[in-house]
């Protein structure tokens, strides 16, 4: 029986939005770990106050891409500046429609001249493997799931263990007996530990001070233990999944643009590629803001503030539509900084509403109407309230701005997308994104 498509559920379920439209939907939290170590607000505090391990080793989707024309094909279909771009180094890679949507950014690592490893939400490896195999570029793919779907189980071919806070530096001197060598924001410096080989990349997703750790998973659980004994008097602590989801709120990124990829017919050949069951067929829509129209979903790298990623010197697909779109009014992305007596209204649990994480697009309105969608929203206890990541007309942007937050969900299909379904609302006041100050000044000084 052949595996269904993208396509073909789209087909059955009607349109992308029938496909992809499910009110109250669990949100993403990553596999394996544990959800909370000590408590998701001690979590949180950690990377602000002290020092905390983040595993990222299961849900990543790793693609390693090698051959003579790797470079090519990434240049082709990827907007960035390849001009500079050294062995051991990482960029955010920002593939586009040919309309100039994003398909989902991804971390894409330089390991050789012709050799690269793309990780993260599997959408932008999806594009970039397609690509190569249809236009007969010769290079080869290797790929290794994140542990939710990897078939037979097993483990991942790579740890990925981030020490991040102000107190990381002073951790990993004791890890490794004195500092690493100086490296630059996005750049990575071989480490060995008693023996064992791996490297360093100066990043993590906290927006704070301190390193991912990447190796071979034979050497997992030795480098593990290797950071919590030291750590121990440091105060260390083990984030689980539920503050792991946070960071992102703060540090500015946004985690889950919808693809533009499910409506253009230059691309019904690679709908009909994809499998149903991977990222673009699964990862739900939902929230109080409801389009019959998946194109009002769609998200251009300039809105998620990738513009400086972007580099016309070379030709990419999708080149023209951003150079259109360069000088044109856009949405700007801002944070939502929640009233906290609204959100224990609105949200319930009395003085405590709980952890609140959604990556749904809620309706942002002011007296002017619709003037914007939240893109993930999550509790941060270091603020003591709900922050969300959101996308907002320009006019609305300048931090201080007063805005209403529609809190429910939209039914979907069959209902009126503008009806009033009596939603509760939440006032929220508009500020700076990246929200977190070190995230903001400090984190890619050096870069």
């Amino acid at each position: 029986m052949a595996i269904p498509s993208l396509q073909d559920g789209i087909d059955k379920a009607g349109s992308p939005i029938g496909l992809l439209w499910q009110p109250n939907a669990e949100p993403w939290t990553p596999e394996v770990v544990e959800r909370e170590y000590v408590g998701w607000r001690q979590e949180q505090a950690a990377w602000h106050e002290g020092v905390a391990l983040l595993n990222l080793s299961h849900h990543m989707y790793d693609l390693w891409i090698e051959g003579p024309d790797a470079t090519r094909v990434l240049v082709e279909y990827g907007a960035n500046n390849f001009e500079k771009f050294a062995i051991g180094q990482a960029k955010q890679y920002v593939p586009v429609t040919r309309d100039g949507k994003i398909v989902t950014d991804g971390i894409l690592a330089r390991r050789g001249e012709n050799k690269y490893l793309l990780s993260g939400v599997p959408a932008a490896q999806h594009w970039v493997q397609y690509h190569a195999e249809k236009g007969g570029y010769d290079v080869a793919f290797e790929t290794d799931t994140s542990s939710a779907f990897r078939p037979g189980g097993g483990d991942p071919k790579l740890f990925r263990y981030q020490i991040q806070g102000p107190l990381a530096l002073e951790l990993i001197e004791k890890v490794f007996g004195g500092p690493l060598p100086e490296t630059k924001f996005f750049h990575s410096t071989p480490v060995t530990l008693d023996g064992r080989n791996f490297e360093a990349l100066r990043h993590g997703m906290a927006g704070q001070a301190g390193y991912e750790f990447i190796g071979p998973w034979e050497h997992a659980a030795y480098v593990h233990e290797a950071f919590l004994k030291a750590g121990e008097p440091l105060g260390l602590v083990q984030v689980g999944a539920l503050a792991y989801t946070t960071p992102s709120v703060e540090s500015g990124w946004i985690p889950s643009p919808v693809p533009g990829i499910y409506i253009d017919p230059e691309l019904a050949e690679y709908r009909a590629w994809l499998p149903l069951f991977g990222i673009e067929g699964k990862r739900p829509l939902n929230g109080s803001y409801f389009s019959e129209d998946i194109a009002d979903y769609y998200v251009s790298p300039y809105e998620l503030g990738y513009g400086k990623l972007i580099h016309f010197g070379h030709d990419f697909h999708g080149r023209d539509a951003l150079l259109r779109a360069k000088d044109e009014p856009r949405r700007t992305k801002v944070t939502l900084v929640f009233d906290a007596d609204d959100v224990r209204r609105v949200v319930g649990g009395g003085e405590d509403p709980g952890f609140v994480l959604t990556y749904a697009r809620h309706r942002v309105e002011t007296s002017a109407g619709l003037v914007g969608t939240t893109m993930q929203t999550a509790s941060i206890d270091p603020v003591g309230t709900v922050l969300a990541q959101t996308l907002i007309d320009s006019a609305h942007a300048e931090p201080g701005t007063e805005v209403t937050v529609v809190w429910g969900e939209h039914p979907g299909p069959g209902t009126d997308p503008e009806a009033d379904l009596g939603f509760p609302r939440i006032r929220a006041t508009v500020q700076v994104s990246p929200f977190d100050r070190h995230a903001r000044t400090e984190y890619r000084r050096n870069a």
